[in-house]
């Protein structure tokens, strides 16, 4: 178990060097894997949520088929976390298609989390104010219990809200708009989180507004028609629902939380982040390499395919009193009960 309150140990320069060579190699996304992961999970993700729309309700086919639908969506927009990293140009067409399967469908543009993200990793902004994806969780079981009751349960709302309600008005009155850049156009978990939005950024976000407005008159319409307006939407607010509490999850387990608001290395962000290696479930609640997530603020270079490799030749390759090993979690379970266990001693403190 992860205890880096205990662990004597820290990355030196040359374990650092050890490990840049033993991952070289690496770097390189494959785009054949990529584009056949993403065609997969949408057909299994958009298959299963039509046969639940269709299934007798509370039946087993039903149940079968939105356990899939939760599987395949939900691993398909966890891409969005490597659109985030990757030069468009390594993946022509890529986010194209991934807004068009995914992120329009389930109001989740990748506009929310490119040019966002990056402010995660940035050494001047992780774990501050000003980092989008960090709370001081450690400190606070409150702060962690409502994020995570929050964030389970009204992202499907504030979702509707934000794109079928707000983006036509916001289209209609630029001055709003330009709110809506700033305050609600960012998938960030710290409040205080102001993104900062160029004109091309901009521009980016009014054109996918405008297509998810068409694209769901269009799914509103039909289903109108064919009388499963509300089944279809009840499990379009279900499957968003178990996403997000899959998700929210996840993210409790990727860090320690531990922050006195200051800027972080790549050695002390390495100290406050987990890996999570697991088995077959574990791919299931932390896909596309989000597994291995203090690996990836190490490496933030390493497409997903390859995270596996890398953490196993890290594993076999470092000295044994490299900082690296001090990361590993056995668990999600074990990493929200290190947090949790963690933050009730600070209020006691």
């Amino acid at each position: 178990m992860h205890n880096h309150a205990m662990a004597p140990h820290i990355q030196s320069d040359e374990a650092d060097a050890i490990a840049r060579r033993l991952i070289g190699d690496l770097h390189t996304p494959k785009p054949i894997i990529f584009w056949t992961d993403i065609l997969v999970c949408a057909v299994v993700g958009w298959t299963g949520f039509a046969l639940a729309v269709l299934a007798e309700p509370y039946s087993g086919w039903m149940a079968l088929s939105f356990v899939l639908a939760v599987i395949g969506l939900y691993r398909g927009v966890a891409f969005t976390h490597e659109l985030s990293h990757i030069r468009p140009r390594a993946l022509r067409g890529f986010e194209t298609t991934w807004n068009l399967l995914f992120g329009v469908p389930l109001l989740l543009p990748s506009f929310a989390y490119i040019g966002v993200h990056p402010s995660h990793h940035n050494l001047a902004t992780y774990g501050t104010k000003d980092d989008p994806e960090y709370l001081p969780f450690a400190s606070s079981r409150g702060l962690m219990i409502g994020f995570g009751i929050q964030s389970a349960l009204l992202l499907p709302l504030l979702l509707l809200l934000r794109f079928l309600v707000l983006a036509p008005i916001g289209l209609a009155a630029p001055p709003f708009h330009r709110w809506l850049e700033t305050r609600a156009s960012s998938f960030a978990m710290n409040p205080a989180y102001r993104r900062e939005v160029s004109s091309d950024m901009a521009r980016k976000m009014r054109v996918w507004e405008v297509v998810t407005l068409g694209m769901w008159g269009v799914a509103i319409a039909l289903a109108v028609d064919a009388g499963l307006l509300w089944r279809a939407g009840a499990t379009w607010i279900a499957v968003l629902l178990a996403i997000s509490t899959l998700n929210t999850l996840r993210v409790l387990g990727a860090h320690e939380y531990e922050t006195d608001g200051q800027p972080r290395n790549r050695f002390e962000q390495l100290r406050d982040s987990i890996d999570t290696p697991g088995g077959p479930w574990t791919e299931i609640w932390a896909p596309v390499g989000l597994r291995y997530h203090a690996l990836h603020h190490y490496f933030p270079g390493v497409p997903y395919h390859n995270l596996g490799i890398a953490y196993r030749r890290l594993v076999a390759g470092l000295p044994r009193d490299a900082g690296y090993h001090e990361s590993m979690s056995p668990s999600l379970r074990s990493s929200l009960a290190h947090l949790y266990s963690h933050a009730r001693r600070s209020r006691s403190a």
